[in-house]
């Protein structure tokens, strides 16, 4: 909590799937397990929410649909649950996106109970962490913004998939442009 602001974590699609070995992993993505398991045990939040990409079979973006991602984060299959090494105890809420068969999913606020959990709350302020930095962190933080939060990015605790080199880096730039904080 900063200066009586009531401030979340946001952990967002840290997922089996993302993870090396998952069925679309981010470099490194499990590297941020210690820094999200952290922030999580610290005192600083008041509350703790997780999002996961939650697609049916067919969903758009798969490539079996046209898509461009190979199947990943299938409803109810293993890939779609959190990550083992977090510590799912000391979470409040788990945020569904992507459920829908065209819906993108990329933002925890799209077509999910985010922005109510977080109004009901009282939050003033998020701190985003999870996979990927270039986009379902980008898109996040960037919703969290336009919905009036103060965001902070925490670098140590986002990996991204870099499809072109330095797409991260853009990725948090954008968000320190638009008022977020890196």
């Amino acid at each position: 909590m900063i200066a009586d602001v009531a401030e979340a974590l946001l952990i967002i699609d840290f997922q089996n799937d993302f993870v090396p070995g998952g069925a679309l992993p981010v470099p490194d993505g499990d590297a941020i397990a210690e820094r999200v398991n952290e922030l999580i045990y610290s005192s600083r939040f008041e509350l703790v929410v997780a999002t996961r990409d939650w697609h049916p079979a067919d969903h758009a973006s798969l490539v079996e649909q046209g898509g461009p991602w190979p199947p990943h984060c299938v409803q109810r299959s293993p890939g779609a649950e959190l990550y083992s090494s977090l510590d799912r105890s000391r979470i409040d809420y788990v945020v569904d996106v992507g459920s829908g068969h065209d819906d993108d999913g990329y933002s925890g606020f799209e077509k999910s109970e985010l922005s109510e959990i977080l109004r009901r709350h009282g939050i003033d302020a998020v701190t985003v962490v999870g996979l990927a930095t270039d986009y379902c962190v980008r898109a996040t933080a960037l919703d969290a913004l336009r919905e009036g939060l103060r965001v902070t990015v925490d670098r140590a605790g986002v990996r991204g998939i870099d499809v072109e080199p330095g797409d991260s880096e853009r990725a948090l730039a954008e968000i320190a442009g638009a008022g977020g904080s890196v």
